[in-house]
């Protein structure tokens, strides 16, 4: 028996899709001409199944991908621009993509009147996808990277952010926003990630330092949103680069109210993914975060500074 020929259509590498037909049993004594013919040709029909069931199977089919549920396989690829050796300055692959329609990002500031700053991006020929993050590249899709003095700061899946005035100490500072693909590597153009830069000065007198209140002494301070009433409460803590307890799944309903209350051991922020939620963590101190599960799915509770996952968020 020959081998079979590949299929014109098999786009794996030759090592991996190589099939080896399996062996035909021996044929049993022939007793009569009549029954020899019928035993051979039910041995040949044995073989030729196997050899079907074989290729049903797997072997010599299409590559498969694994990658994320409602995506296609040809999605799944992530073949859109080229993928170069490089990184970007934190560790991520760039993927380079032609000038003409690449995407491009704008960063401006805008004083917050009660604390720090309001951030905006403005994008080009780029979309925010937050919900299909960790997927395959596409082309114009991802999120951004928002960096302060080379330092990461957040993860954003829209055009605003804002950035209160302890994360920015007094003096100069340079905010770099930068895009990615869905599958976390930089985009580029002509081997340089796509990015842009802000000059940010933090003086004594920025909105949000201590002195700045719009309530009188007189009047008691309205209880933050945070302190609203929760169906649920997850508390964390997170100590010495540890989680407590063990990063598992948070399953609610829709339009439940969750408080998450988290107590670090270092000052960080607390950032909900896909419901674009932060929250400051003082060092030792409790902070505590009230969120409605609005949107189905499943969403990445982490923290910026030590890039902990504190739990995942099932909403059904």
């Amino acid at each position: 028996m020959t081998d079979r020929p590949e299929s014109p259509y098999d786009d794996r590498p030759a090592h991996r899709v190589r099939c080896h037909a399996r062996a035909v049993p021996p044929r049993p004594p022939r007793t009569a001409r009549g029954h020899g013919r019928t035993t051979r040709t039910a041995a040949l029909l044995t073989a030729a199944l196997l050899l079907v069931g074989g290729a049903a199977a797997g072997c010599g089919g299409r590559a498969t991908t694994h990658h994320k549920p409602g995506t296609s396989h040809e999605q799944a690829t992530g073949s859109v621009g080229t993928l170069l050796d490089a990184q970007d300055p934190t560790g991520h692959r760039l993927r380079e993509v032609p000038a003409e329609g690449a995407p491009q990002v704008q960063l401006a500031a805008r004083p917050d009147s009660e604390d720090g700053w309001n951030l905006q991006l403005t994008v080009k020929n780029f979309r925010f996808t937050p919900d299909s993050t960790g997927g395959a590249a596409l082309p114009g899709a991802g999120h951004a990277h928002l960096e302060l003095d080379g330092r990461k700061l957040a993860r954003l899946y829209g055009p605003w952010f804002h950035l209160p005035a302890a994360q920015a100490p007094e003096g100069a500072h340079t905010l770099t926003v930068r895009l990615y693909a869905d599958d976390h590597t930089a985009w580029a153009v002509a081997g340089k990630a796509i990015e842009g830069t802000l000059e940010l000065t933090a003086g004594a007198g920025a909105p949000g330092q201590a002195g700045h209140s719009h309530t009188p002494p007189s009047v008691p301070p309205s209880p933050p949103s945070s302190q609203a009433p929760a169906d649920r409460t997850v508390t964390i803590a997170v100590r010495d680069g540890k989680v407590t307890p063990p990063p598992g799944r948070t399953e609610l309903r829709r339009g439940e109210r969750l408080a998450l209350r988290v107590t670090s051991d270092r000052a960080d922020t607390l950032h909900v993914h896909g419901y674009d939620k932060e929250l400051a963590l003082p060092a030792g101190q409790e902070a505590t975060l009230v969120l409605t599960a609005d949107r189905t799915g499943l969403f990445e509770v982490e923290t910026h500074g030590s890039r902990l996952v504190l739990t995942q968020l099932l909403v059904r």
